[in-house]
């Protein structure tokens, strides 16, 4: 089933003059591309955490995974909310990507054995993954609770020939 095309909008803002907007395949392209995500969740105090993971694109989400008891974890169980950066350090170069959305615990055996095969695809034997009782197994690091984050809201800032393009989603639930 083919996903439904964002509403994509150009931001004269913080655009060149006759920029155009970066577009929804392209970026989605990038994402599925990326090797490393900044993660950003917010501790139970409110304090900002950011960390460094790996994610897979599949089915209009971004996944990724972490120890039940790692900080992450904890800040999503207190609140969803989240947001999956990926770019490069580059001025003058490339498109820095930023998705919002509501991290959700995966669960469905079948859809994380087709994850498990996706990063092992994606980032090599080293990231192998057993799927039982709900959750990913690795012989380095034990149980990992996987996560979904369906886009809410995204944007690309394209480098060079500076452009903001936003893309907002509609969701009727999540995966």
């Amino acid at each position: 089933m083919a996903a439904k095309e964002p509403l994509t909008e150009l931001d004269p803002r913080y655009s060149v003059k006759d920029a155009a907007p970066t577009s929804w395949a392209e970026a989605r392209d990038r994402l599925a591309a990326a090797e490393i995500f900044w993660l950003s969740t917010v501790r139970p105090e409110g304090r900002p955490h950011v960390t460094p993971l790996i994610a897979v694109w599949l089915d209009d989400a971004l996944y990724f995974s972490t120890g039940p008891e790692e900080r992450k974890a904890r800040n999503l169980a207190a609140n969803p909310c989240c947001t999956l950066t990926t770019g490069s350090n580059a001025l003058n170069e490339g498109l820095d990507l930023v998705v919002e959305g509501e991290a959700v615990e995966v669960h469905d055996e079948a859809l994380l054995r087709r994850l498990a095969d996706a990063h092992e695809t994606k980032y090599g034997s080293d990231w192998h993954y057993e799927v039982r009782d709900g959750a990913f197994f690795h012989e380095a690091g034990g149980r990992a609770t996987v996560y979904e984050v369906a886009p809410v809201t995204a944007y690309g800032f394209a480098k060079g020939a500076y452009s903001q393009t936003r893309w907002r989603f509609e969701r009727g639930g999540a995966g």
